[in-house]
């Protein structure tokens, strides 16, 4: 591709972002793309609330067997005792203690029960108006007295420069594995910033993953941006019990502080994106991230399935 014919292809973009300046940019896309109806996932309250926030915060979605069920696994993923796929495992900077581990349903079969069930695919799928498939998964850790912060970002800024996905239609649901107080550095969300999108100042560096995936540098707004956006519509912690279900919209500004309590924390993510999604080559650098990070393979529907986890 010639760099005339790159500059075009950025002309066109709706969302070009890594730019010589910041800018703000209107949403062109729905965040609820069903309209509701009685069999509908969620109630019409919680799908409007998704629409106007960007985010939902569901309690009491599992049983206490199958949290506790979850949580074993997760220990058990985290602690060694599974050969886990190469390059999957992400340590905290500066030492050792597991930061994240992705491609969870291909690494367990109950997390890959959890990726297909109607309370988590069912309701990304509703939210999304499409079948859906799993663009990205991966547990984070945060532990106690160390876990580093996650600076504030938009996912969807991240993953249409570097993997290539076209349009904002993909939702993250994180389930809380451990219980997430004020405290112990809870998912932060601002209500109703996803109706924004910040295009952000610099060029991606080639393997930018390699360091973003321990501390994020390109790709996150200005100290202005963030300053405006939290002023305009605030901050709001993702807290919960273990077991609380938290969707969010792939645009919602979000972030975490570090955890310098005993009490570690920890959540599964499920990045859900639309089939009719699927990616493209990266609009904002040299060459698409590594596939643990990205499904670029043939996207095939999620069968949802139904009742208590196996």
């Amino acid at each position: 591709m010639t760099a005339m014919s790159k500059e075009r292809d950025r002309s066109q973009d709706p969302y070009p972002s890594r730019l010589p300046e910041e800018r703000w940019l209107p949403r062109q896309d729905k965040a609820v793309w069903s309209q509701w109806r009685p069999d509908a996932p969620l109630t019409a309250q919680q799908a409007d609330q998704f629409d106007r926030d960007g985010f939902l915060i569901l309690k009491d979605v599992f049983s206490e067997e199958e949290v506790e069920a979850l949580k074993a696994e997760s220990s058990s993923l985290r602690g060694g005792e599974r050969d886990l796929m190469e390059g999957s495992v992400v340590t905290e900077p500066g030492s050792d203690e597991v930061r994240t581990i992705f491609k969870l349903p291909e690494q367990s079969s109950l997390f890959n029960r959890l990726a297909r069930d109607r309370r988590v695919a069912g309701i990304a799928s509703f939210l999304l108006g499409d079948d859906v498939y799993v663009h990205q998964s991966r547990l984070n850790y945060k532990p106690g007295f160390t876990g580093k912060e996650f600076y504030w970002h938009s996912d969807f800024e991240t993953w249409h420069a570097e993997d290539g996905m076209p349009r904002m239609r993909a939702v993250s649901a994180s389930l809380l594995l451990t219980d997430n107080d004020a405290l112990n550095g809870p998912l932060m969300l601002m209500p109703g910033s996803h109706k924004h999108f910040i295009a952000c100042a610099g060029e991606t560096p080639d393997d930018n993953h390699k360091s973003s995936l321990k501390k994020q540098e390109v790709g996150v707004p200005s100290h202005e941006a963030l300053t405006k956006l939290a002023a305009t519509h605030g901050i709001t912690p993702a807290t919960g019990k273990a077991g609380t279900l938290v969707f969010f919209d792939c645009n919602t500004m979000h972030g975490s502080n570090g955890n310098i309590t005993p009490f570690a924390r920890s959540n599964a993510f499920f990045v859900f994106n639309a089939l009719s999604n699927r990616l493209e080559a990266p609009f904002g650098a040299r060459k698409a991230r590594p596939d643990f990070l990205a499904d670029r393979s043939e996207p095939k529907a999620i069968e949802i399935a139904t009742g208590e986890l196996a």
